[in-house]
């Protein structure tokens, strides 16, 4: 069940999406990894790589007892529908990590009306539903690797893009949005207050 899953994350997640985005585009979205080599930016791509290759050692491995498979796996499918969802409400603006010479539409809908990054929530919820399902070392390493890694891409590489390209576009979506979780994380308050006393 556990390699099944993977595969089919794997396969949808990271090959089916970036060649629908070829298809359309006739760019992969993969931009690969910011900042210089060892800086918070370098290691949010770093980390997200860790996760990627320790997932399928995790499953070469032995595992304990799952504590609760039932609950495990069900995490483990919302997380891949909820990933696949918003990647799909991206359009052709799903990109995997970011070129700062690229402008890409700021997408505020669907999902993206109650979370800015839905797309990690799901991917977060699908790896620590997976470390429940096989539960070992290297599976709770992968699913605390990516969610170090979501962290610092979101606050170091891709909010800051986003500011710099959409403004006070941006600003305003994030001031009621949560960051992974619905009305949790909400930034931009104290710019857009800034901003309305400039106006």
């Amino acid at each position: 069940m556990s390699v099944t899953l993977v595969v089919v994350f794997f396969s949808l997640a990271l090959f089916v999406r970036p060649l629908l985005l070829r298809l359309r585009t006739g760019k992969w979205g993969f931009n690969g990894l910011s900042g210089r080599v060892g800086s918070l930016e370098w290691w949010g791509g770093a980390t997200f790589i860790l996760s990627i290759v320790l997932t399928p050692i995790a499953l070469a491995l032995p595992a304990a007892e799952s504590p609760s498979f039932s609950a495990a796996l069900a995490l483990a499918l919302f997380g891949l529908g909820f990933t696949l969802f918003a990647q799909s409400g991206m359009g052709t603006s799903w990109r995997i990590g970011v070129d700062a010479t690229e402008r890409t539409a700021l997408v505020t809908s669907g999902l993206f009306a109650f979370l800015r990054n839905p797309i990690f929530t799901g991917m977060l919820a699908f790896a620590f539903g997976l470390a429940g399902l096989w539960p070992n070392v290297a599976s709770l390493a992968a699913a605390v690797a990516l969610f170090v890694a979501v962290e610092l891409q979101v606050r170091f590489v891709e909010e800051p893009y986003l500011r710099a390209t959409h403004g006070e576009a941006w600003v305003r979506w994030a001031a009621r949005t949560g960051r992974f979780v619905p009305f949790v994380g909400r930034s931009g308050l104290s710019e857009l207050v800034e901003d309305g006393r400039k106006g």
